[in-house]
């Protein structure tokens, strides 16, 4: 039977991400589906390989104003009660928190990470990062660790960088699927909304500089853990 990633999308951009190029590698189908546009997400099924809920501009907690929010916290606990691998990123990560009872949304220091900032392994968490690396960031939402959660990293600004509950639930702060293209795609939205004046962003040069630094070393990182979390797809 042919393996599929759930993938839950929360804009309409280019499919360029290391996800959607990790899936066509490895002969993965990608079920790339958006509750925000009216999808619904269907049900946990024998092909279900894993799940993964993406970044995005939407609060964890916004379920009135945002409803299709309810068919995705379905999905993350239908996931869950079955063991299948979930794995959140960003709103996604902040989605799965919230879902397990820990508080979601904007700090009080009012930081933002905007950019690529370096993630530092805690002592729990040398087992899935072994050294400090970069990762794209873009998000000024955090959350507050769940009851009973592992937690892997941390960054300067951010105390909370990545979490484990258990083998098959992980949530990432940060953008380990970006990719060159698409953060410069982010860079030029960033410009017209007015985030490179916000406090913790990195000015578009910096950006730059790092991500030629240390993207492939991301990309290399993701794609060997995609390999080892998913290896139930492939």
């Amino acid at each position: 039977m042919d393996k599929r990633l759930l993938c839950v999308r929360h804009g309409d951009g280019p499919m360029d991400d290391r996800i959607t190029t990790w899936c066509g590698a490895r002969g993965v189908r990608l079920d790339a589906r958006r509750p925000w546009k009216g999808d619904i997400l269907g049900e946990v099924s024998d092909d279900l390989a894993g799940v993964v809920i993406y970044g995005g501009n939407y609060n964890a907690s916004d379920t009135d104003l945002h409803p299709f929010l309810l068919e995705e916290y379905r999905m993350i606990d239908a996931a869950m009660k079955a063991d299948v691998p979930l794995l959140g990123l960003c709103q996604g990560a902040q989605m799965i928190a919230h879902h397990l009872g820990a508080w979601a949304g904007a700090p009080e220091h009012g930081n933002h990470e905007f950019g690529w900032y370096e993630v530092s392994p805690t002592k729990d968490g040398t087992d899935v990062f072994p050294k400090p690396m970069h990762f794209a960031q873009a998000h000024f939402h955090t959350f507050d660790l769940p009851k009973g959660a592992r937690h892997l990293a941390r960054s300067p600004l951010f105390e909370n960088q990545a979490f484990a509950c258990g083998d098959k639930v992980m949530g990432f702060q940060f953008h380990p699927e970006q990719t060159i293209p698409g953060f410069q795609r982010w860079q030029a939205r960033g410009e017209g909304w007015g985030r490179y004046t916000e406090p913790g962003v990195q000015q578009r040069e910096e950006q730059a500089a790092l991500m030629l630094e240390h993207d492939a070393a991301q990309g290399a990182w993701f794609t060997s853990f995609l390999d080892r979390y998913f290896a139930g797809a492939t």
